[in-house]
């Protein structure tokens, strides 16, 4: 009978102990006064912790060249390889486009990406195709991965203008203050 009794409460420490101690895969911070959404979480796959600024509306007025009355927005990852926030390994940059005119898409010559941050010219590359939805708004999205060091300095800028093909639009206050958010969940926001 003792030795049930204490089986049984033995167990019941190791239930309360393992309900207390729980990782969790997945975390989300309350959206500061940028607005945008940031989340944390482990990719078993890849083995590497990401920290995304989810899609974040930049303009819908604003977008010269290709997309005339087109609604940009921007998602940015933070890639740290194993479970850490020490080290950021590279930064994912998507831009999506969104326009009722179905015409209106960024061919492969004019896919080429360059942000001025602060008066500073970054010609970060040709940016890939991630994904296309035709439905009653034409969305394409467009993506490519930079160096940390580079969008730490895109993040502490003070005015970032983004141009992509024959687009150009100019991040909003709030854009700046979520990417600056984003890159201090980056414990010493210092790649090695």
């Amino acid at each position: 009978m003792k030795n049930r009794l204490l089986l049984f409460v033995m167990l019941l420490c190791l239930a309360l102990t393992l309900s207390l101690v729980s990782l969790p895969t997945a975390t989300a911070r309350k959206p500061d006064d940028h607005g945008g959404q940031i989340i944390s979480r482990y990719d078993g796959f890849n083995h590497e912790t990401v920290i995304t600024l989810q899609k974040m509306k930049v303009t819908c007025a604003n977008a010269r060249g290709n997309f005339k009355d087109a609604c940009v927005s921007v998602v940015a990852a933070l890639h740290c390889p194993g479970i850490q926030l020490d080290y950021v390994r590279s930064v994912s940059l998507q831009l999506v486009f969104e326009t009722k005119d179905w015409d209106q898409r960024h061919p492969l010559d004019q896919r080429a990406l360059s942000v001025v941050a602060d008066g500073e010219t970054f010609r970060l590359g040709q940016m890939n195709l991630a994904g296309q939805k035709v439905d009653t708004l034409m969305s394409e999205t467009l993506e490519v991965t930079i160096p940390y060091r580079i969008f730490k300095r895109i993040a502490l800028a003070q005015s970032v203008d983004v141009q992509v093909g024959k687009s150009s639009f100019t991040l909003r206050d709030q854009n700046l203050a979520a990417l600056r958010d984003l890159n201090n969940r980056v414990k010493f926001s210092a790649a090695k």
